[in-house]
């Protein structure tokens, strides 16, 4: 009988968003692939250090020694590397002792179609073009932030914590248009007349239900994973979000609307191992205290639909 992924949870990382690659990168783009491909074949016994994603696909990872009769989680690495100048990244996981068996190594080609066959819950990447492509699909993914070092708080690895932004990540953008198109008054004029209606599903709305449907099932006392909702929406723009996650029979175990408050203050307090928000003003700060990444628009959203059309 054939291996199955069926009733995993699968997450897609790239290379970059897993192990630090930030020298390997810089030589990339300074002096193109033929140095980049020798400096890695010559620097395979190096064991590379973790990168921006690590904690949270070892958190993840360690899922499945909780669990006897199944596994829960299944990593990929999915890497534009070629299959020569691969081994250094499987050096490193082999030392670190990742339980990832599986990959794909495409020379370069797009990541995208092998996301969908893969069924991919999650991607991480620092490579803008495959997030989009898998935003684009349906597929819940992130440009992981590479420019910071951020002051990680040592957590136990059995913990999981993952905070989201609301409009344009959790749910879909159509009213963070109002607002930039209108102004503040304006939406929050528009959630309150249309509190009691649910937003729609954004991007990672499947991921945080899949997420709550995991928490459900390892039950509420040995539960190890915490999410978290980080928006800078305040009343009276919060009863539409609580309702919305009510409708979807999803519970966050944090909620903070901030009202326009930076995030990374009570990003790191929460101790997130990863944040995703829409906006790189957000990203790039919430970077420097926890890892962090940025959600792009569909190319169908809303607001991208809007300034399409010149509106």
């Amino acid at each position: 009988m054939a291996a199955t992924l069926e009733k995993k949870m699968v997450i897609g990382v790239s290379s970059r968003a897993l192990f630090d690659l930030t020298a390997e990168n810089e030589l990339f783009e300074r002096e193109g692939v033929e140095s980049y491909c020798k400096y890695q074949v010559d620097h395979e016994a190096e064991i590379l250090k973790p990168g921006p994603g690590f904690r949270l696909i070892k958190a993840l990872l360690h899922l499945n020694e909780i669990t006897e009769d199944r596994d829960l989680v299944e990593v990929i690495i999915m890497s534009r590397n070629s299959p020569d100048t691969s081994l250094r990244v499987f050096n490193a996981i082999e030392h670190y002792g990742l339980p990832i068996t599986r990959s794909v190594l495409v020379s370069g080609a797009s990541l995208a179609p092998y996301l969908a066959a893969f069924h991919t819950d999650l991607f991480l990447s620092a490579c803008e073009e495959d997030v989009q492509s898998a935003i684009d699909s349906g597929i819940a993914a992130g440009i992981i932030c590479t420019e910071q070092t951020p002051q990680v708080i040592p957590m136990p690895t059995s913990e999981i914590r993952i905070a989201f932004d609301g409009d344009a990540v959790l749910f879909t953008d159509e009213s963070e248009m109002i607002f930039k198109k209108q102004g503040l008054n304006a939406f929050e004029e528009n959630e309150r007349i249309h509190a009691r209606e649910p937003l729609a599903e954004g991007p990672f709305a499947q991921f945080l239900m899949k997420l709550s449907n995991l928490q459900k099932e390892l039950g509420p006392e040995n539960c190890p994973i915490r999410t978290a909702l980080v928006t800078s929406r305040s009343a009276p723009a919060h009863e539409r979000v609580i309702r919305t996650l009510r409708a979807w029979n999803v519970r966050v175990n944090e909620a903070f609307f901030l009202g326009g408050l930076e995030k990374k203050d009570f990003l790191k307090a929460f101790g997130a191992q990863i944040f995703f928000d829409d906006q790189s003003v957000h990203t790039q700060s919430a970077a420097t205290a926890v890892p962090a990444a940025r959600v792009p628009y569909c190319h169908g959203s809303a607001m991208n639909r809007l300034e399409a059309s010149g509106g």
